[in-house]
């Protein structure tokens, strides 16, 4: 890693000539989006964290209108400093940390089909606009996305240090759960765009755990159901705040594999 420029995310041949094609959105694409939002966005007023909501209406997603990037990208320079990378799919790790490290979003451009309505192995741009980016608008989170993903490039060729801070972004960034006034409420991605987990996540069914960082780096994850625990904030600080004791843990981890 070390090897490479300062700035060779931006230069990487992986993400030439790559951008948003807005005009070749087909009227299948748009009522595909549409379904998709108005499937899920009645749930969030009373299940999402306050800065998801208000990240909606900073960055203006509507039913009626698919995510255009190049308008997403002058609302979030404005505000936190972030942009949105536009990738071909799932990206190398090395890319993917390489890019939020450098405060660029990575996004595929293409949705799902009619009939993939309720499933995909890939995620596709619904999940990436609608799930993500509102919460790019959240300092204290975005900074501490950046900051993980530095401390990513530092261990970038070692397999397991990955596995490790992969579980932390999975039950933060994808999974996490903040307390506000009290009550629940879903900030993770992975929840945010999944009517089902929604539901579930705030349910008595799931384990509820306060935010801990050694526990949550000695917990496997699922790819392919609900997860069956779920790990609470009590703040975005506090996620930055947790980031010397996440290399503090990693490194005894690491230091304990040798």
């Amino acid at each position: 890693m070390n090897s490479k420029p300062k700035d060779w995310v931006f230069s990487d041949p992986r993400l030439q000539k790559l951008r948003q094609e807005y005009d070749a959105y087909t009227p299948e694409d748009f009522k595909v989006w549409k379904i998709l939002f108005e499937r899920q966005m009645p749930n969030l007023p009373k299940a999402a964290s306050k800065a998801y909501l208000e990240g909606v209406e900073i960055v203006k997603f509507t039913a009626d209108k698919i995510a255009n990037f190049d308008e997403l990208n002058q609302i979030l320079s404005k505000t936190t400093g972030w942009e949105v990378q536009v990738v071909p799919g799932l990206i190398d790790d090395d890319l993917f940390f390489g890019l939020l490290n450098k405060r660029r979003f990575p996004s595929s451009t293409w949705l799902r089909k009619m009939e993939q309505l309720d499933y995909l192995e890939e995620p596709d741009m619904f999940h990436d606009a609608f799930a993500h980016m509102p919460m790019l608008t959240n300092q204290p989170y975005v900074d501490f996305l950046e900051k993980l993903s530095g401390i990513a490039l530092k261990h970038i060729k070692n397999p397991w240090a990955i596995q490790l801070l992969s579980r932390i972004y999975w039950f933060t960034i994808e999974f996490g759960l903040i307390k506000e006034d009290g009550e629940l409420k879903i900030y993770g991605a992975g929840i945010l765009s999944s009517a089902g987990e929604t539901k579930f996540s705030l349910s008595n069914e799931p384990k509820h755990y306060d935010y801990d960082v050694r526990k949550i780096m000695n917990q496997e994850y699922w790819k392919d159901h609900f997860q069956d625990k779920y790990f609470v904030i009590e703040n975005y600080e506090q996620l930055y705040e947790s980031l010397p004791e996440i290399e503090a843990v990693l490194e005894e981890m690491l230091g304990s594999e040798k």
